[in-house]
């Protein structure tokens, strides 16, 4: 049997409830077809209807750690599936079926797939759950909530509201390696020691090295290090590009670090 087929969805109304009223008609020819390869395509037109729907909810869920395109995946293959169990006439309309499909797809995906260091099931949930309390008694009590009344609320030890609140950590993790902005990094701070000897020392291996630099990279690291100048005005001083301060102070550090390395004495030197 032939099936007239509704009107190009790329061309469709904009307005919102005509499309509301043309997802209404796809999905009601689905419903009324028993010709698979129709009800493929109508489904395949009612979801390029709703795309935006999905997109928008995903867009929620920006900054929180999971690139932005796999949101939008996941959302819009949540969007399919809202497509494939949605049945017209038995709600307020396919949005409102839809949305929580979808929010509830990617709220799944940042607990299975948004951690960094996934802590315990558990752990996770009571997290998701100190936010929505934490919240709700900030407001109550118009000031921020004591642990102990947030265990109270959650009916939990207060060392589990401590752990599920560090474990949001888990979501990002930050290389060793990352710079910060005085150039050094962030290995460079958790794995120094304090032993005085040690940073006699370093400070020894480093004068050496600083002496062994060339005066030009002695004077852009005394002018971005010591006056905090920034890479354009240190630029703008010696009179070459942003680019060459970056190179000059690239190959200082580099050679400092080696200096350093091979100034300090090891193990078997010290005993």
């Amino acid at each position: 049997m032939a099936h007239a087929l509704p009107a190009d969805p790329t061309t469709g109304p904009a307005d919102a409830h005509a499309v509301d009223d043309e997802v209404e008609e796809l999905a009601a020819a689905i419903e009324g077809s028993a010709d698979d390869q129709y009800r493929c395509e109508m489904r395949d037109r009612m979801v390029l209807l709703t795309l935006p729907l999905a997109d928008a909810i995903a867009m929620r869920y920006t900054g929180r750690g999971i690139e932005t395109d796999d949101l939008i995946q996941v959302a819009r293959t949540a969007l399919v599936k809202a497509a494939v169990r949605y049945r017209p006439g038995a709600g307020p309309g396919f949005a409102a079926f839809a949305a929580p499909t979808v929010s509830g797809e990617i709220k799944r995906w940042f607990r299975d797939q948004g951690w960094s260091v996934r802590p315990p099931r558990r752990i996770q949930e009571l997290r998701s759950r100190l936010v929505v309390e934490e919240e709700r008694l900030r407001h109550d009590l118009s000031r921020d909530p004591h642990d102990t009344e947030l265990a109270a609320a959650l009916q939990v030890p207060v060392a589990d509201v401590l752990e599920a609140r560090s474990c949001s950590a888990g979501y990002h993790a930050v290389s060793l390696d990352a710079p910060s902005p005085a150039g050094t990094s962030l290995a460079d701070h958790l794995l120094v020691t304090a032993c005085p000897t040690t940073t006699y020392d370093t400070r020894d291996a480093l004068r050496h090295s600083v002496a062994a630099l060339t005066d030009r990279q002695r004077l852009v690291l005394q002018l971005r290090f010591v006056d905090e100048l920034t890479q354009s005005e240190i630029g703008e001083r010696i009179g070459v590009s942003q680019m060459q301060v970056s190179r000059i102070l690239r190959s200082a550090l580099d050679q400092l670090r080696r200096g350093i390395e091979d100034e300090r004495p090891t193990a078997r030197d010290a005993a």
